[in-house]
């Protein structure tokens, strides 16, 4: 799995979940790499699919290894910067901008929460 944490101005984009078990949960957007992609590419290509957004892909920011009860979770988090296009939700319920006095203003997933306590540092 990869995700986003997508930057602008000093804020954070997170996004509520629309589906499935942890719908309403908050999160990073991406998901899944698919056979031949690097990580970068499918989180690029996720987050066209999702947001309908062009990314700039930069640095791994960490790698979250979380045990949810029925299954392991292993997430590349990434530094991404919008390059073009509006983020546009086509998968999840809601989105927002977040300062980082903010980011304990929303219900993060638990693998997501590690990665909250590393923002609040940058």
């Amino acid at each position: 799995m990869v995700a986003a944490v997508i930057r602008e101005g000093g804020r954070v984009f997170a996004t509520q979940r629309g589906y499935g078990p942890f719908k309403d949960g908050w999160e990073f957007p991406g998901g899944k790499i698919e056979p031949g992609e690097t990580p970068e590419q499918a989180l690029a290509r996720e987050i066209r699919e999702e947001l309908r957004t062009e990314v700039e892909v930069g640095e791994k920011l960490a790698q979250v290894e979380y045990d949810y009860p029925d299954f392991h979770l292993s997430m590349g988090c990434y530094l991404c910067a919008v390059r073009s296009g509006h983020l546009t939700l086509t998968e999840h319920e809601s989105a927002r901008w977040l300062r980082p006095d903010e980011l304990d203003q929303v219900d993060w997933l638990p693998a997501d929460r590690s990665v909250i306590e590393l923002l609040k540092r940058l």
